[in-house]
């Protein structure tokens, strides 16, 4: 028999995902892997039982069987990223096993060190390097390209206007301005999809070598007429700037954010709080109706005035603080998750057996516990 592969049900509230879909498990096929499965795991991402029993999945008798019996463990949410109930799961681990998914390894160290405790070797999808050899298996490039379609679906379904110019009968009605901040790839597919919606979009990021991208999706790149030096880190990620530099950058967008309809914001930094780009002041320039989507609400927001998970009106301008995006689209999402997780554990398999080569770069920057220790920084 191969290598036994564990996908469990997520506990997390709301959480709709799941970390294996069918038609991922192909691409382990011949490694000589072999699945078993929590019963229901996939119903609410709309993956019955029997589309995994067609793969040549085994459906386990419960929860416990799964961590009893798999050499490895696949999840969406783990213990890290998990607060509310993953503490459940830890009795449950067998020593030596190891577990890979999402776990908010930079902001919950203490997740890491029971892990650690239980004798796991905890592998976190947000730390994939992005090398090009890691590309297919960057869960976060994925969830965020859902978070930013969904993000836009948000804003047009809560504006009161439309997002197309349309000649009709009763008139012109003019398009929607939407102005989305931050072009990483919730930012560009924000972008995509209004404009396919009929918006006229303007984008903007502090780094200037996103420009070519924005306008090559059919929007309008904001430059702001300031000094942005070495904006980007060497992992091609926004890196902190200093506080002046953010105190002319709010002043010269307050004018481009009063012009919107619809403000999509997306500007995250890696393991930090979300920067500060729009102040209670910028929003009260804004006219009544307009729509602020603040995706990175996770992570505090790029609004002063979010709350992450609520809806807040301050002067007849919606601001919205979706949480966790990916899930409310959980057929796609674990589709894409449950391919980038497949992709690295084949990656992480030497003839049949699971090699967690730490000399490997990919295998390096992932992995937080190893043989009962913390081993990432």
């Amino acid at each position: 028999m191969g290598m036994l592969v564990g996908v469990v049900a997520e506990t997390a509230p709301g959480e709709r995902r799941v970390a294996m879909a069918p038609g991922a498990v192909a691409v382990l096929n011949k490694t000589g892997v072999e699945f078993v499965m929590e019963a229901g795991a996939g119903l609410r991402a709309g993956f019955p039982d029997s589309e995994y029993v067609e793969k040549g999945v085994r459906i386990a008798a419960g929860r416990a069987e799964v961590f009893r019996s798999a050499e490895v463990v696949l999840q969406v949410r783990g213990l890290g990223a998990n607060p509310e109930t993953g503490a459940a799961d830890l009795a449950l681990f067998e020593r030596g096993q190891t577990v890979i998914g999402f776990g908010e390894p930079l902001t919950s160290p203490a997740a890491a060190r029971q892990l650690a405790a239980a004798g796991v070797n905890f592998l976190a999808m947000e730390l994939m390097p992005r090398i090009t050899r890691a590309q297919s298996m960057d869960a976060l490039s994925s969830m965020a390209t859902i978070a930013g379609y969904k993000a836009v679906l948000i804003a047009a379904d809560s504006l009161p206007r439309m997002f197309p110019m349309l000649m009709t009968a009763a008139g012109t009605i003019t398009p929607a301005r939407v102005l989305v901040i931050g072009a990483g790839v919730a930012g560009l597919q924000a972008i995509a999809t209004a404009k396919r919606l009929g918006a006229v979009v303007s984008g903007y990021d502090i780094r200037t070598a996103v420009k070519e991208q924005v306008e090559s999706l059919g929007a309008r790149f904001v430059v702001l007429e300031m000094e942005a030096g070495g904006a980007e880190d060497k992992g091609g990620y926004a890196k902190a700037m200093g506080e002046e530099f953010y105190r002319r950058q709010r002043e010269l967008m307050g004018g481009v954010l009063a012009q919107q309809n619809v403000v999509i914001a997306t500007a995250a930094v890696p393991g930090k709080k979300a920067p500060i780009l729009i102040t209670a002041d910028m929003v009260g320039r804004m006219a009544p109706g307009s729509v602020i989507v603040d995706i990175a609400a996770e992570r505090g927001g790029n609004c002063e005035l979010t709350r992450p998970g609520e809806t807040v009106d301050s002067g007849g301008v919606g601001i919205m603080g979706p949480l966790n995006l990916a899930s409310t689209i959980p057929y796609h999402a674990s589709q894409m998750y449950a391919r980038n997780i497949a992709t690295f554990l084949k990656y992480l398999i030497k003839d049949g057996k699971l090699n967690l080569d730490r000399d490997d770069e990919i295998v390096r920057e992932t992995l937080v516990t190893y043989a009962g220790e913390v081993v990432r920084e």
